[in-house]
């Protein structure tokens, strides 16, 4: 009998196992009668979707896994591009680069279940403007904003949604939409992380509103990055990209928190847990013959277990993973190194691209990319303030940048703001400019600050949301990718091109060509200059 054979005559699964293979290591189920009930019945139809924001990174194997055991469990599973939510949520995603990041993750989400042996025929893809902009679906978001109050919409996206000190309604309306799409899309289910929880309760108490059934939920629990923190998008150091090269992969794991024997937070060991368990049902930890010689983990919980108790060591962990990782990253990087998918990237993720300088007595060379990605600018906390010994009008400055040595900075702010008023306040500090003495003390960074038009001359440092932590990132918004320069020469002029457009707006947000600064926490500001330029 061939293989083939005798897999179509291995009986199907019955009810218990299908809601084993659906339920297993998610973090909670809301609806477990209900799921059970379908099982019995038929097989359940299951939604996850995606907001088409940052690049997908190796964290979104989470999803992918399960969405293996649900067709594993015979499930109708439809993997939803949510074009239309990556705008609206404070518009991660520009308009005009929507299509094309879609496009992007439509080409990589695919690439990754091929990579896991998900057979592709066996899903539904679905873009959300496909059937958001219906005539139908819009006239429910009416009857749906007729009924839900400003509050429960706010802390419905709480967890999902960015959170700012002055929302956009479209952020309110996300979570409204997400719900509608249970209905939309005829499903019965919906996978997401338990970071949408509050969605998911806002989607069961609001859809009977509007004459909906209530649909089953299923969260997995959230995986911690490899600095020991949620794995985000926006933070380059928690994450490894599903293109980074093998040197990448090594440098970043290694880089990873494992504390020996350390199993809370380890991010090194959920991707063992969540992804490549549930695919592979063991685990090979690799090691020399003198450390013991490879060790195959048939369960989970003795890995975990081994390693709580220091047999296995960090780094051998760390190997192992690299080893497997790179093997399901492989098929990927080989599908996107065509001269198609390579131009898709870099159009839809330009800041990534950066422009190779002309080498010297090279002609017609293509122009030098200049985009805000390129500058290194960091939230900054002053420790100290003192007068420049030989200058009225300077301070010397101690300002923290999450390094392990403050750095020093001399500005020209002694007229305009208070040493009182400087003192451990937050501050957004550009870091790469190339160190300059100034009279007789090298400052390492410019403190940049709004100014207003015309006289008298007013100067305000700009801010940071509250509760920002020193060495955060600042970036443009649509340029939250990308590696900034080293150092920026002063010949090339990068900064002094890019501050031409630098702005700050009508509500006092900092801006270059009309997109804000941001950061994790929201959108940078000064006090009062409203038009006023930055420097």
């Amino acid at each position: 009998m061939q293989p083939m054979e005798a897999a179509a005559m291995e009986p199907a699964p019955g009810p218990q196992e299908k809601y084993h293979l659906i339920t297993r290591n998610l973090q909670e189920v809301l609806g477990e009668d209900k799921l059970m009930a379908i099982l019995k019945e038929r097989e359940l139809k299951i939604y996850w979707g995606t907001a088409t924001t940052g690049k997908p990174h190796v964290a979104y194997f989470v999803p992918m896994s399960k969405i293996a055991d649900f067709l594993k469990a015979g499930c109708e599973v439809t993997i939803l591009f949510a074009d239309l939510h990556a705008y609206l949520d404070n518009m991660k995603a520009p308009w005009e680069l929507l299509e094309l990041r879609t496009r992007y993750y439509e080409n990589v989400i695919k690439a990754m279940l091929e990579s896991i042996g998900v057979p592709l025929e066996k899903l539904k893809f679905v873009r959300g403007t496909d059937y958001q902009l219906s005539k139908e679906y819009t006239l429910d978001v009416y009857r749906l904003s007729s009924v839900v109050t400003q509050h429960d919409a706010k802390k419905a996206g709480a967890e999902v949604v960015k959170q700012v000190e002055h929302p956009l309604l479209s952020g309110l309306l996300y979570p409204g939409l997400q719900a509608l799409d249970e209905e939309y899309l005829k499903v019965d289910a919906q996978f997401g992380g338990v970071d949408q929880r509050k969605i998911f309760t806002f989607a069961e108490k609001y859809l009977p509103s509007l004459g909906y059934a209530k649909r089953v939920h299923l969260m997995n629990p959230m995986v911690p990055g490899l600095t020991g923190s949620k794995m985000s998008s926006s933070e380059e150091d928690s994450k490894i990209d599903l293109l980074d090269r093998k040197e990448d992969v090594k440098k970043k794991l290694k880089k990873a928190f494992c504390e020996p024997g350390n199993v809370e937070n380890n991010g090194v060991l959920s991707f063992i847990k969540h992804v490549l368990f549930p695919l592979k049902s063991e685990f090979v930890i690799l090691r020399e013959e003198k450390w013991g010689g490879n060790k195959t983990y048939t369960a989970y919980e003795a890995l975990e277990k081994d390693f709580a108790e220091q047999v296995v060591h960090p780094g051998d962990l760390k190997n192992s993973v690299e080893v497997a990782l790179n093997k399901l990253l492989d098929p990927i990087r080989e599908k996107f190194n065509s001269p198609e998918l390579k131009k898709l990237t870099n159009a839809a993720y330009p800041n990534l691209s950066k422009a190779k300088p002309a080498e010297k007595g090279t002609k017609n060379s293509e122009p030098e990319n200049v985009v805000p990605s390129r500058l290194d600018i960091r939230v900054g906390k002053v420790i100290s303030v003192e007068k420049h010994p030989d200058a009225d009008s300077l301070y010397v400055e101690k300002i923290d940048v999450g390094e392990p040595e403050p750095r020093t900075v001399v500005s020209g702010l002694v007229q305009f703001v208070p040493k009182e008023q400087l003192q451990d306040r937050l501050v957004v500090l550009l870091c790469n400019l190339k160190p300059q003495k100034m009279r007789g003390v090298e400052s390492q960074g410019m403190v940049l600050c709004a100014s207003s038009v015309g006289e008298p001359r007013q100067v305000e440092p700009l801010d940071p949301p509250a509760g920002c932590c020193a060495g955060e990132r600042v970036y443009v918004e649509g340029y939250e990718g990308g590696e900034p320069d080293d150092e920026l020469k002063p010949k090339k002029k990068v900064f002094e091109k890019l501050q031409a457009d630098f702005r700050v707006s009508e509500d006092c947000v900092a801006q270059w060509k009309q997109r804000n600064f941001l950061t994790k926490l929201g959108r940078v500001s000064c006090k009062s200059l409203k038009g006023g330029s930055i420097s």
